[in-house]
């Protein structure tokens, strides 16, 4: 019996049920706050928002469910019926099994296996997110953004995986693969604000005015010494709004959306920009990177085993001198059957990090309010889930939800 193949259908059958049963948990939770108002939302929502926001909640649920049954599906298909190993040797015969041949002919199985994702994705942004008045981008600009990242993935990916196929014939190569892949997941830290973002959006310095000096004032208090604040134009696609920091040092930047410049006032922009300082003045990025640094060493070490190990290649009708680059596409199948249950243990930690922004922030501004009438008017104009099941929220939330950030802040 083929008790690698067996393994990953049990494991896969048991995520996809356990997804299945959260959103149906989810589901039946929204459906029985849907009559009225709950009373801690009255004071900031109307039935009509409220009643949207809801079927909004709905409409991603089934879409979600759908989606993650449609890609499972596929998914299954591709390991029963041999799809991989085909793919493979044909590239092979077609292009070779060099560094660069390997590296090429994943990059091409990749693309391949996108392709299927294509309508939904088109669905989900011209159907369902119209459908509630966010999708502002056009076809043209969609298949735009789409070359884009595969002129980007191409550039960046092929050389990197050639890279990593060349380090597997030298000893403990998965230790070097660990300190080159982290050094450039830092540089990319610089370079993606910098060089990538731009290629997609326009940003602009805050203009003069009060708000930005305000904001810049905030800045030189909080000890962030921000050089600029940028707007970024993500009304040309979206409804939705957001504010972030990226790079580290000097490379630091902080970005607002222009849709969250039009939502909120400048008291409550201005502990919106205190809660993102706060996650920098709270060592937060680093110890995400030390996350981040811990689970690719796990990984290359894992992988490192997996590559000198026929079973892994025979299991899924590989042959054991197949090479380098099946076992990292394996590799990246599995993974995400065993990362989908660490999910709650990262994310535990991320609205651990968001409580201590909002405590920064309000400290910063001297009063809670600005914050929570931000998380209001953004929760009210993103059309966000406001009575989430605890146990989903527990499961797949990063930030807490708003009536937890609201009773933090106020105690």
């Amino acid at each position: 019996m083929n008790y690698v193949l067996i393994t990953f259908l049990i494991l896969l059958l048991i995520k996809v049920c356990t997804e299945l049963w959260l959103e149906s948990l989810n589901t039946k939770h929204v459906k029985s706050h849907s009559g009225a108002v709950p009373d801690s939302f009255k004071e900031f929502i109307d039935k009509k928002t409220y009643d949207k926001s809801v079927a909004y909640t709905l409409a991603k649920t089934k879409f979600g469910v759908i989606e993650s049954l449609y890609d499972n599906i596929i998914l299954v298909l591709i390991i029963l019926l041999g799809v991989l190993p085909f793919m493979f040797g044909m590239f092979e015969c077609w292009i070779g099994i060099s560094n660069w041949a390997q590296a090429v002919t994943l990059f091409l199985v990749g693309i391949i296996f996108s392709i299927p994702s294509i309508p939904l994705e088109w669905w989900e942004q011209f159907r369902l997110e119209e459908k509630f008045g966010f999708n502002k981008t056009n076809l043209k600009l969609w298949i735009t953004d789409k070359v884009k990242g595969l002129i980007i993935s191409l550039i960046l990916g092929v050389p990197l995986i050639a890279l990593l196929i060349f380090l597997v014939n030298l000893p403990n190569w998965w230790l070097w693969a660990f300190i080159i892949f982290f050094c450039f997941q830092l540089l990319m830290m610089i370079v993606y604000p910098q060089f990538i973002m731009p290629l997609f959006n326009k940003f602009e310095p805050l203009p003069e005015g009060e708000l930005r000096t305000r904001l810049l004032d905030l800045s030189d208090r909080t000890g962030f010494k921000a050089k600029t604040i940028l707007v970024m134009d993500g009304s040309k696609r979206s409804g939705h709004s957001n504010a972030f920091f990226t790079g580290f040092g000097k490379f630091r930047r902080i970005v607002l959306f222009d849709t969250l410049m039009e939502q909120l006032s400048t008291e409550e922009l201005e502990a919106v920009l205190a809660h993102e300082i706060g996650h920098y003045k709270l060592g937060h990025i680093p110890k995400m990177l030390m996350i981040s640094a811990v689970s690719m060493l796990i990984g290359f070490w894992v992988l490192a085993y997996l590559i000198d190990s026929p079973w892994f290649y025979e299991g899924f009708g590989f042959s054991p001198t197949s090479g380098v680059a099946p076992a990292l596409i394996l590799f990246s199948i599995m993974s995400g059957l065993i990362s989908f249950w660490l999910t709650p243990f990262t994310n535990l930690w991320s609205r651990k990090h968001e409580y201590e922004a909002d405590e920064f922030a309000k400290k910063a501004v001297n009063s809670p309010n600005p914050l929570i009438q931000s998380l209001r008017k953004l929760s009210e104009k993103n059309l966000s889930n406001l009575t989430p099941h605890p146990t989903y929220s527990s499961f797949y939330y990063s930030h807490p939800t708003l009536p937890e950030r609201e009773a933090a802040l106020k105690k």
